[in-house]
């Protein structure tokens, strides 16, 4: 079992990220595929979705800057125009989560000027 998110780091407000998640194919293959965020002192948060036929949903919060997509055992979210409250590590794993509870290597995202 393989959940590995990567492409975090520091960007000012008003920039861009574009996070990538390798997904072990048990996993990843006829699955609904999230991304999902948690920032200091929060519990973590949804951020989008998106189905194996390429539907896609997003959380109020991001809607119309992120964009969230997938590819062979890879999930993306590409991130604009961030902002401070953007600030979180980010995940990503099968909507609603593994019954294991197992969420694997988050991406540090800072958004700071």
């Amino acid at each position: 079992v393989q959940l590995q998110a990567s492409g975090g780091g520091l960007v000012q407000p008003g920039g861009s990220l574009r996070l990538s998640c390798a997904a072990s194919g048990s996993i990843f293959s006829n699955n609904v595929m999230a991304w999902y965020r948690q920032a200091p002192g929060k519990l973590r948060e949804w951020v989008a979705y998106i189905t194996d036929r390429g539907n896609k949903d997003y959380a109020d919060s991001v809607k119309g800057r992120f964009t969230i997509s997938r590819d062979n055992a890879m999930v993306y979210l590409q991130m604009n125009s961030l902002k401070p409250e953007d600030t979180a590590v980010y995940y990503c794993n099968k909507y609603g989560g593994l019954a294991s509870g197992y969420w694997g290597q988050g991406t540090q995202v800072t958004v700071s000027s």
